[in-house]
């Protein structure tokens, strides 16, 4: 008896990324370089919005290259306690 392979298609394991970036964090940071652009409405806004937006999505775009969940990581990181004691049990004193 041979055992019955499925198969898992690649788009449902892959990272969502969004110009070889993190799709939420380029969005993000598109939104904040339109909103920058509109608000002010000079030309000097504009070319400022567009080079900090490239810049950003390139740093972004090194990010996933090294880790695509980073975003997740970090956020799972920062929600854990500064300091946890050094015990096998949490009732046990120090």
């Amino acid at each position: 008896m041979s055992l019955h392979r499925n198969r898992i298609h690649r788009a449902l394991s892959r990272p969502n990324l969004l110009m070889g970036a993190d799709r939420e964090l380029v969005l993000i940071t598109g939104l904040a370089a339109v909103i920058l652009i509109f608000v002010v409405l000079t030309i000097y806004s504009a070319l400022f919005g567009v080079a900090v937006w490239i810049v950003i999505v390139g740093l972004l775009r090194m990010m996933a290259k090294s880790d695509p969940l980073m975003r997740q990581v970090y956020a799972r990181h920062i929600s854990y306690k500064p300091h946890y004691r050094p015990t096998a049990a949490p009732w046990r004193r120090y």
